[in-house]
């Protein structure tokens, strides 16, 4: 729109004492003006755009000069000039860009050839199409006539941060930077994106809350970010800034709200730090406050104690995060990194927020930047925190060796890998003798000790690539690959000398141990071999227990006893008689 005043056009030639701050444009291709702008405060919002042409207030326009026109939460609206100086033969076009998005009224005034002056309206709560330039930052084209200077003007009005940042650019200029400006927007949503669908597959998959808790996190975050750099505002709602503002907050919320809850459910920390878990329940509940009340009030009332908690929460992540790597937790350390990556983020951009840091890229970029290093080294949290659920699911909580379950799989596997390749696969069963005699004498307490203690032994004895497991109460396997049956009768009276040794005089335990190889016979299955070493395991309990038997030896010495087939062997004894 045009307006005409009752006074004409300033004139474009300023008085000397303004004359430091006119830039030629016809030189520079990009320019930051915040050296050249004069600006003027105005509390009361009493000014209209026909006083500011007056001389006397002319007079009040204070030069930036050196310092960042950055002022933090303030209700003051903020008028700006600057004089833009054109030393060529031919008009240069120019666009002025303001790269802060969440200005809630900006308003530019540029003036025509004949004296009278374009209003052009913007702001993050006008629609989106009243824009001068479809474009999620503020840009105004403007064109200085040859061998002229032109003096513009704008009016800064928000009830959040107040970060004024002008920049001016020639159209390829503006064009090279919008191209690499969404290639990185595109590689920082898009990882967003990856990591979002990578979660959610892991979450259906595991079923495992940490997941479900990082999906709030991250969908709520990449929103909330998406508006406030005004990507969402011009692609998903461009026709209701109200309600754009309003999400702002609500899903700043809600990612404080997950964030809180991913922290407490991947660190564990009700176990770890049962009082700093408190305290983060408490600041979460707060979060879930301001996620309610924030659309019912007003942005200005909101904006300052959800910054203030953000940066709380944030530190107090931090903490949970050093309890956590204080009590040796894995995944802490992939935690720790990525949470600091993006407290250092908060930390810059809201001291920028609050004007206690100048307005650049770095600062207005710092939550991005922080976001996106923590986004990445949360993945290895996430990954670390996927390691953990195998090593639970895989691992007998007792002994920490092995359980039934890894032992099942890992068989099929090395069976399988025996066959294809021709190689040999043992497979020794270890019984503690008179365990449940033990038991009711001592007491389950002692018992569980006690298997502790010879499942210590075991580690100490046994290592790669043999593998032992818990295969159930006090029994235990030992997998064997590439072994011979010499070498497995070596190892398995060294285990029994060992546990009777090490247990003696605190549990005086002994144990039968029983083997079987693949050499010892043509076994169809894991189940079959696992069979024939339980076989011996029993010839050794028969025999007096405390000592090891081979599949290959008892087998012939009891060929009578388990069939009347000689070719089935004893399996198929065993089989009928229900021994496994």
């Amino acid at each position: 729109m045009t307006w005409n005043p009752a006074n004409p056009a300033p004139q474009t030639v300023e008085n000397g004492s303004q004359r430091e701050n006119k830039v030629d444009v016809a030189s520079h291709a990009y320019l930051e003006l915040s050296p050249y702008l004069q600006l003027l405060e105005d509390p009361d919002l009493e000014y209209r755009f026909s006083d500011i042409l007056r001389a006397n207030i002319q007079g009040r326009f204070k030069t930036v000069g050196t310092e960042s026109p950055n002022f933090g939460f303030t209700t003051s609206a903020w008028w700006v000039k600057f004089t833009l100086v054109n030393s060529s033969d031919k008009p240069v076009s120019r666009f002025i860009r303001q790269d802060y998005p969440l200005i809630d009224y900006l308003d530019f005034w540029s003036p025509l050839p004949d004296g009278t002056w374009q209003h052009l309206k913007a702001g993050d709560m006008v629609p989106f199409h009243q824009r001068p330039v479809d474009h999620r930052l503020f840009l105004f084209p403007v064109q200085v006539p040859a061998q002229s200077e032109t003096t513009f003007y704008m009016r800064f009005e928000t009830q959040g941060a107040m970060n004024i940042g002008l920049f001016s650019h020639s159209p390829l200029d503006l064009t090279n930077m919008i191209s690499k400006e969404y290639l990185a927007l595109g590689v920082y949503y898009g990882g967003f994106i990856v990591l979002l669908f990578y979660n959610l597959f892991m979450f259906l998959t595991v079923r495992e809350r940490t997941f479900a808790y990082y999906l709030i996190y991250l969908a709520s975050y990449g929103l909330y970010m998406s508006l406030h750099n005004g990507l969402s505002f011009q692609i998903l709602v461009p026709d209701y800034p109200l309600l754009a503002n309003k999400a702002l907050l609500v899903l700043l919320s809600i990612s404080l709200f997950g964030g809180t809850l991913f922290t407490r459910a991947i660190l564990n920390t009700k176990v770890i730090a049962p009082l700093a878990d408190r305290i983060a329940y408490l600041l979460q509940l707060a979060s879930l406050a301001t996620m309610l009340i924030s659309p019912f009030v007003a942005y200005h009332s909101m904006i300052v104690p959800l910054a203030t908690l953000t940066v709380f929460l944030c530190g107090h992540m931090v903490v949970l995060g050093l309890l956590a790597l204080s009590r040796g937790t894995g995944t802490a350390r992939y935690y720790m990194i990525a949470f600091t990556a993006l407290l250092m983020g908060v930390l810059v951009y809201m001291a920028k927020t609050f004007g206690l840091l100048p307005h650049n890229f770095f600062t207005q970029n710092a939550f991005q930047i922080g976001s996106l290093l923590e986004m990445v080294l949360l993945s290895l949290a996430v990954a670390s925190r996927l390691n953990e659920l195998k090593h639970e699911s895989s691992t007998d909580a007792l002994t920490q060796l092995y359980n039934r379950r890894y032992f099942n799989d890992q068989m099929r596997i090395e069976f399988g890998r025996a066959q294809q390749q021709g190689q040999s696969l043992a497979l020794a069963v270890l019984d503690i003798d008179h365990f449940k005699r033990f038991n009711d004498r001592y007491g389950h307490s002692r018992g569980d000790a006690a298997l502790k203690a010879v499942a210590g032994t075991l580690k100490a004895t046994v290592r790669k690539p043999f593998t032992v497991c818990r295969y159930g109460g006090e029994e235990f396997v030992l997998i064997l690959p590439n072994a011979t049956d010499s070498d497995v009768a070596v190892l398995a009276e060294r285990v029994r000398r060992n546990i009777e040794r090490d247990t003696s005089g605190t549990y005086d335990l002994t144990v039968s141990i029983g083997f079987a190889s693949m050499d010892s016979a043509n076994f169809a299955c894991p189940e079959d071999l696992f069979i024939a070493a339980d076989y011996a395991l029993y010839t050794a309990k028969e025999a007096g227990r405390n000592c090891v038997v081979d599949y290959r030896t008892c087998k012939a010495r009891r060929q009578a006893d388990c069939s009347h087939d000689a070719s089935s062997g004893p399996l198929e004894g065993m089989r009928r008689q229900g021994i496994n």
